[in-house]
């Protein structure tokens, strides 16, 4: 799930760097949104990761 996480989080990076520059103004609002999701599931993954098997 890690790994999922660590590509989707590029893939909004990717996204949001097109979208601030201007060439495609309306992917900016969605790059936004999928960048905070995505950063908020790679810190979760990382807690949750570094927990021990129970």
């Amino acid at each position: 799930m890690l790994r999922w996480t660590v590509i989707f989080l590029v893939v909004a990076i990717i996204a949001a760097i097109f979208g601030f520059g201007g060439i495609a103004a309306s992917a900016a609002g969605i790059a936004k949104v999928l960048f905070f999701v995505f950063v908020v599931l790679f810190i979760i993954s990382l807690i949750f990761g570094r927990r021990g098997k129970v």
